[in-house]
């Protein structure tokens, strides 16, 4: 009985954390497409691309970090601490886990085994496809079947296409 009570006290458990967590992830997703995308209009290596994708990284969990933590000692007069601090931290790591994909491909490309410009390009188009797969996901989750599933995937994608085209038509 014990063990339940103890698993029921961890952040994932809670339908609701795994949805704001999901929400990080998928806001992180949509932030990295930009960022790999005006990297690859600029004049950058490996190693200024590799830097900004993990400072980017970095400053949206911090960014998100701050901002939980002033919303708490705002309205519960207190910092966030223990169990409350435990789901902060669980819900905003993927906010640092979407420099992983796009930093293992600008390594690949530090071993010159593809070019930067193809790195950056695959770690847009893996955010992209993975934009398609949450929304399949969700619209199955949802009952709607496959067509709605689809429908709810392409409409995600679609969102990571139009910060593309609207990074690569501003040049940036």
């Amino acid at each position: 009985m014990a063990d339940d009570r103890q698993a029921d006290d961890r952040p994932e458990a809670d339908a609701g954390v795994r949805a704001d967590r999901l929400k990080e992830r998928i806001y992180a997703t949509i932030t990295m497409i930009a960022v790999v995308v005006g990297l690859s209009l600029g004049e950058v290596g490996t190693t200024g691309a590799l830097a900004t994708v993990l400072t980017t990284a970095l400053g949206l969990w911090l960014a998100a970090f701050v901002a939980d933590q002033q919303a708490h000692r705002t309205i519960h007069r207190r910092f966030a601490t223990g169990r409350e601090l435990r789901r902060m931290l669980y819900v905003s790591s993927p906010l640092l886990s979407c420099a992983v994909g796009p930093g293992v491909l600008i390594g690949l490309a530090a071993l010159d085994v593809l070019s930067l410009d193809t790195a950056l390009s695959v770690a847009a188009g893996v955010a992209v496809v993975s934009l398609f797969l949450w929304g399949c996901l969700g619209g199955l989750r949802m009952g709607g079947g496959a067509l709605t599933a689809i429908a709810a995937g392409v409409v995600d994608a679609a969102i990571g296409v139009a910060v593309v085209l609207v990074k690569a038509a501003a040049g940036h």
